[in-house]
């Protein structure tokens, strides 16, 4: 099972910036997809970015031009670097792993991190 840890929400100001981190540990196999969802209040938990192994990363609509994903050279943490943050943008951040093993999908979650902006 993938263990991950995600650190650096907070509390910031409209047009602020944060650094998200999140480290996966606990698996001795390729994760093939790792990515930020995030959920406001009331909300759905939707896409913000992803990045694959070999790289491709793609993000939710409403933060393509503002986040960039990317991830370390081990390939065990991604960061999530948001800019222009709006009010909008708050909500619980979670990181997750996806992998699949012997045809099958497995994925995990880390325990969210908040994310606040105020206008």
């Amino acid at each position: 099972q993938v263990q991950l840890v995600e650190s650096g929400g907070g509390l910031v100001q409209a047009g602020g910036s944060l650094r998200l981190s999140c480290t996966a540990s606990g698996s001795d196999f390729s994760i093939n997809v790792m990515g930020w969802y995030r959920q406001a209040p009331g909300e759905q938990r939707e896409l913000v970015a992803t990045i694959s192994s070999g790289g491709s990363t793609n993000y939710g609509d409403s933060v393509k031009g503002r986040f960039t994903i990317s991830r370390d050279n081990v390939k065990t943490t991604i960061f999530l670097q948001m800019n222009s943050l709006k009010p909008e943008d708050t909500a619980v951040y979670y990181c997750n792993a996806l992998w699949f093993q012997r045809l099958k999908i497995f994925t995990s979650w880390g325990q969210g991190t908040q994310v606040t902006v105020s206008s």
